[in-house]
């Protein structure tokens, strides 16, 4: 890359021409140091101090906060933020926040309380077996949804 045109420069890393003359004229002023990160462009809207409080709040459960059901949304946790610290999040940026922090997703399993593990366990041996039928098809198939087998 050392002597190509801005142009070509910029839509190889995909940035603007602009960002491109900037960094020739720094590394032209300063040297190689003078394109040395400085750091992400802002600070995150909720430090860790807040973010300790934010899970004291999340450990409350969404019900203490007005919700009707016990799961947290990315969205609720948003409109949380919001109304707790006053900060606007959007949804990816909450995803983002959480990950950061070492949460990750979860989808609840919603089981009832009247189940039965063992009436369960024995269908799925017994009777989903038949329900199933055969995992391999009696004819030969076809890769193509829309013609039948050629020969």
């Amino acid at each position: 890359m050392r002597g190509d045109e801005n142009p070509v420069i910029a839509h190889d890393l995909r940035v603007g021409i602009r960002s491109v003359q900037r960094w020739r004229g720094a590394w032209s002023q300063n040297g190689p140091w003078a394109l040395i990160s400085k750091g992400p462009a802002s600070l995150p809207l909720l430090n860790d101090e807040l973010f300790a409080v934010l899970e004291r709040e999340l450990a409350k459960g969404p019900v203490a906060h007005g919700w009707t059901d016990r799961i947290w949304t990315l969205s609720r946790i948003k409109a949380l933020i919001g109304r707790r610290f006053h900060k606007s999040y959007t949804v990816q940026g909450v995803a983002a926040l959480l990950k950061r922090h070492g949460w990750s997703c979860q989808v609840s399993a919603r089981r009832a309380i009247e189940r039965d593990e063992a009436a369960v366990a024995g269908w799925v041996k017994e009777t989903w077996p038949s329900v199933e039928g055969p995992w391999r098809r009696l004819m030969p198939g076809s890769s193509s949804r829309t013609r039948p087998v050629s020969r």
